[in-house]
């Protein structure tokens, strides 16, 4: 469905701008590493399989997947992220893996830009994650609003994301936290989907695992440091509007690989995500190793899904064609596809 053109309220500007940033991964992916490169397997000469029977096959919250993998929540509320979208997720169709949304705040604000979520129609046999922060509970949220975001994209459950230093740095950050944890326990004992507790690239602790767990939440994504820095993000976005911000928390937080072994050794009976800066099929590997039941990417498709189209005749990748240039997603699409 089409809209008239007309101006972006102030959080679909927001998105806009974050969308743009990180198209840019220069500006955002600082030069610290996740902690995964500290490991390297043993390598076996005498495997005793076929490789070419491997299955990559998994469950994640009791729905199938044909490989570990979550295509993480990157954007909605405008045009083009509704193509990024869309893009995205006939590939979850196609290749039968799970995707988030991003945070579906500035569809419950604007309800004419629900359409830039909705993939249903395109994903119908996808495990799909609905979005929220979880600060908004403390400001006018609660369990009609996290099921309307349900609802919205008839999702099979409801990440609610934790990105305090993000709210922290941002102009328009919402900045109380105080209670949230007996606020998410409350969604999680009302909402008929499971709930999944996501930072944005800081990472959780074990002992912040913890008490999510005795909140309720069903899966942990550790999201942790290495990958996209939403603090980078935002201190662009200010000094863009001659604000500079002071870059002392730039390196801030958790890396990936701390964060899934201290999650995983507090809450081992939790489905953990493995998150922030996995770049390769070989990242997913040692994520999974250190205890990730699966892992999630988001920039390494952001570029593709944004430039990528989905056409009415068939090619060689089905109906979707991404650039040649993403080698992460060409290399995914074929060995799922063989």
């Amino acid at each position: 469905r089409r809209r008239g053109k007309k101006s972006l309220t102030a959080t679909q500007q927001r998105k806009k701008e974050h969308l743009e940033l990180c198209l840019d991964a220069r500006t955002v992916v600082p030069p610290y590493g996740t902690g995964l490169d500290r490991y390297s397997f043993l390598h076996n000469a005498l495997p005793e399989v076929d490789i070419d029977e491997i299955d990559l096959s998994t469950s994640f919250l009791g729905k199938p997947l044909k490989a570990p993998l979550l295509i993480s929540s990157m954007t909605g509320g405008f045009d083009l992220a509704r193509k990024v979208n869309r893009n995205l997720a006939f590939a979850a169709q196609e290749l039968g893996l799970a995707m988030g949304v991003g945070s579906q705040r500035v569809a419950l604000e604007e309800k004419s830009v629900a359409d830039s979520f909705e993939v249903r129609d395109l994903a119908p046999a996808i495990l799909l994650l609905a979005n929220l922060g979880a600060v908004q509970l403390n400001y006018g949220y609660g369990i009609e609003q996290c099921r309307q975001a349900v609802q919205m994209i008839q999702a099979d459950g409801l990440i609610l994301h934790l990105n305090v230093l993000q709210e922290a740095v941002q102009p328009e950050g919402n900045r109380n936290f105080r209670g949230l944890a007996a606020k998410i326990g409350d969604v999680c004992r009302q909402l008929e989907v499971p709930v999944v507790a996501k930072e944005v690239g800081s990472g959780i602790s074990g002992a912040v695992a913890l008490r999510l767990k005795r909140a309720g939440v069903r899966a942990i994504d550790v999201a942790g440091r290495g990958g996209t820095s939403w603090y980078a993000v935002e201190a662009e976005r200010a000094a863009r509007r001659g604000k500079p911000v002071d870059l002392t928390f730039a390196d801030w937080g958790i890396p990936t690989e701390e964060a899934l072994v201290q999650v995983k050794e507090a809450t081992p009976d939790l489905e953990i995500v493995a998150s922030g800066g996995i770049r390769s099929g070989l990242d997913i590997a040692k994520a999974i190793a250190l205890g990730a039941n699966i892992a999630a990417v988001a920039l390494s498709l952001l570029a593709a899904s944004a430039a990528a189209w989905i056409s009415p005749r068939p090619s060689p990748w089905g109906r979707i064609s991404p650039p040649s240039h993403s080698r992460f997603w060409r290399r995914l699409w074929n060995r799922l596809k063989r």
